[in-house]
C-alpha cells in the first residue's frame, strides 16, 4: 500500500488513529494502548500495528498542518532506564543544557525494547520536540541501522533532529548527529596502566559480543596487550552484562572453577567492579593487596570503593548533544560528529607487582 503524503498535499486529510486501526485490522483501543506502551499484546498484533504506523506515517501526518506554525520549546531524551547512573548523568546534562537554551526536557524510557523505542520516538514527533536524543549501548546490526535511518528521516521531515549519543554513526546518507566518547582509547589507557604496574594476567569482565560499548572496550584492552607484547588469552575475557550482580557472578564462578589465574581485573564498568569486589572479599581476597582492579565510567560506586577507573564525561555528552542539535544552518562550522575524550582517575585499587614492567 502506498504511503500517504507527509506534507505538501492539502487535498488529503491527516492520517488518524482510526486509519491505523483499519490498516492493521485491529480496534482503535488496541492501537492506542500499544502506542502508549500499556498493552501486553501478542508480538504479531504489535508488529501489525507498528507496521501500519510506519506505512501510514501516522504521527507526521497527524501534525503536518500544525508543524509549519509550531514553535518547539522542548528537547527529548530516550534512554533504556533512568535507574542506571550512566543514563541518569547523561540525562542531567541534557536537562541542564536545555534549560540554558530555554527549552523543556522530556525524558522517555524504553526498557531496551525496540518497538517501545519506536513508539516513544513517534510520541516525541507528535509533541514537536526540536530534537530527539537516543542514548546507550546497542547491537549495531543491519536491523538497528535500518530502524535508525527511518527515525532520522521521519524526524527530519517533521523539522526535528535525531542525535545518537554514545552510539556509532550510521553513515553519510542518514540525517543523524552523533556525540560519542572515546571508549576504545579509555580502555587502552586503563589496560596500559595495569600493564605498566607489572600485571600480565588481566581478567576482563563484561565481554558481550555484538554490543557497541563492550566491544569497543574489549578492543582497547586487546590493543594494549598487543602493544605491550603480552599474549592475548581469550580465556581471560568473561562474558556478562554491565550490572553489579553480573560482576559478582563472574568472579564467584571464576574462583569456584579452580586456582586463581589472574593478578588484576579490568571490570567493564564500575558497577561490575563493585560486584566483583564483593565476590573477591567473600573468597578472602583483598583489593589491591591480593588482586588489583580497575573500572570504567567514574560513576557511583567508584569513589566509594576507591577504584581506579576511566572518567567518562557523561553530563558533557548530554550538553553537547543538545548544543549540536539546536545548531542550525547558520552554524556552518558546527560538526555533525563529536568525539569526547576520556581519562584515567587514579585511586588506590592497583598494586604494582614486584616484577619490573618492560
Amino acid at each position: 500500500m502506498a504511503r500517504r503524503a507527509a506534507s505538501g498535499d492539502e487535498g488529503r486529510r491527516p492520517t488518524t488513529i482510526r486509519d491505523v486501526a483499519a490498516h492493521a485490522g485491529v480496534s482503535v483501543a488496541t492501537v492506542s494502548r500499544i502506542l502508549s506502551g500499556t498493552y501486553p499484546s501478542a508480538p504479531a498484533t504489535r508488529g501489525k500495528v507498528m507496521r501500519a504506523v510506519r506505512e501510514l506515517d501516522y504521527v507526521a501526518n497527524a501534525n503536518a498542518r500544525g508543524l509549519a506554525g509550531a514553535s518547539s520549546r522542548s528537547v527529548a531524551i530516550i534512554v533504556n532506564s533512568v535507574v542506571s547512573p550512566h543514563y541518569a548523568h547523561v540525562a542531567q546534562g541534557v536537562q541542564a543544557q536545555a534549560a540554558l537554551e530555554g527549552k523543556l526536557c522530556i525524558v522517555g524510557t524504553t526498557g531496551g525494547d525496540p518497538e517501545r523505542e519506536l513508539a516513544t520516538v513517534q510520541l516525541m514527533r507528535q509533541e514537536h520536540a526540536e530534537c530527539v536524543i537516543l542514548v546507550g549501548n546497542v547491537v549495531n546490526d543491519e536491523a538497528y541501522r535500518e530502524r535508525m535511518g527511518e527515525y532520522a528521516r521521519a524526524l527530519a521531515l517533521a523539522g526535528s533532529r535525531l542525535v545518537l549519543c554514545g552510539r556509532p554513526a550510521l553513515g553519510p546518507d542518514v540525517p543523524a548527529l552523533v556525540v560519542e566518547y572515546d571508549n576504545t582509547g579509555g580502555a587502552y589507557a586503563i589496560t596500559s596502566h595495569l600493564l605498566s604496574a607489572g600485571h600480565r594476567r588481566i581478567l576482563f569482565l563484561g565481554r558481550r559480543d555484538g554490543y557497541t560499548t563492550p566491544d569497543s572496550r574489549v578492543s582497547g584492552y586487546r590493543k594494549a596487550l598487543a602493544d605491550h607484547r603480552v599474549p592475548h588469552d581469550p580465556g581471560l575475557e568473561v562474558e556478562g552484562t554491565m550490572e553489579r550482580r553480573e560482576g559478582y557472578r563472574m568472579v564467584r564462578e571464576r574462583l569456584a572453577a579452580g586456582a586463581r589465574d589472574f593478578t588484576a581485573i579490568f571490570a567493564g564498568n564500575d558497577l561490575i567492579a563493585a560486584g566483583a569486589r564483593q565476590a573477591l572479599r567473600e573468597h578472602g581476597l583483598r583489593v589491591p593487596d591480593d588482586v588489583s582492579m580497575v573500572g570504567f565510567d567514574d560513576l557511583p560506586p567508584a569513589a566509594d570503593i576507591d577504584l581506579t577507573t576511566v572518567h567518562v564525561p557523561h553530563e558533557e555528552l548530554g550538553r553537547t548533544a543538545v548544543r549540536l542539535a539546536l545548531a542550525r544552518e547558520q552554524d556552518a562550522g558546527m560538526a555533525e560528529h563529536v568525539l569526547l575524550g576520556t581519562h584515567i582517575i587514579v585511586r588506590d585499587s592497583v598494586r604494582p607487582l614486584r616484577e619490573a614492567a618492560p
